[in-house]
C-alpha cells in the first residue's frame, strides 16, 4: 500500500504577513493536508469493502449453485430409488430417462451392497441408491465447509 504524499513545502510568499498570519496560514496549509490524507484513507477503506462485497457475492453464487445442483442429483437419485422399489416397467419412457441420466451417478456404487429383492424379483430395494444420495450430500457438505472456511463467506 502507498503511503501518503509528504505534506507541502511552505511557500514563499509569505512576504507582507505578520509571523501570526504567517502561523495561521501554514496551520490551514496542514488541516487540508490531513484531511486529504484523511479522505484517501477512507476512499480505500470503502474501495477495500466493495472488493469484499463482490468477493462474497461470487462464492454466495457458486455455493448456491452447488446445492441447487447437488439438489437435482437428490432428486434424480431419489426418483430412481422410487421406480425401482415399485417394479416400475424400466421399458417405459420415462423410467428409460430416469435411469439413462442417473446411471452414471450409481455405477460406482452398484455393486457395493446385494439387493434385496421381493419374491417375484421385479421390486428391488437397492441399499447402492441410498448410500449414493448420502455420499453425495457428505461430499457436498465437505465441499462447501471448505470453501467457507477458505474465504469466510457463510454459505
Amino acid at each position: 500500500m502507498a503511503s501518503p504524499p509528504p505534506p507541502p513545502e511552505p511557500q514563499d510568499n509569505y512576504n507582507n504577513l505578520t509571523p501570526e498570519q504567517i502561523a495561521a496560514q501554514r496551520a490551514a496549509e496542514q488541516e487540508r493536508y490531513r484531511q486529504e490524507v484523511e479522505e484517501q484513507r477512507r476512499l480505500r477503506h470503502a474501495h477495500n469493502r466493495v472488493v469484499v462485497g463482490r468477493q462474497r457475492t461470487v462464492v454466495q453464487k457458486f455455493l448456491a449453485s452447488l446445492w441447487y445442483l447437488v439438489g437435482a442429483l437428490e432428486l434424480l437419485l431419489g426418483l430412481r430409488f422410487f421406480l425401482r422399489l415399485t417394479a416400475a416397467n424400466p421399458e417405459n419412457i420415462f423410467a428409460d430417462v430416469i435411469y439413462s441420466i442417473s446411471e452414471p451417478f450409481v455405477a460406482p456404487f452398484s455393486t457395493l451392497f446385494v439387493s434385496p429383492a421381493a419374491a417375484e424379483g421385479r421390486v428391488i430395494f437397492d441399499v447402492n441408491i441410498i448410500v449414493a444420495m448420502l455420499a453425495y450430500l457428505l461430499l457436498t457438505f465437505l465441499v462447501i465447509r471448505l470453501v467457507t472456511l477458505l474465504t469466510d463467506v457463510e454459505g
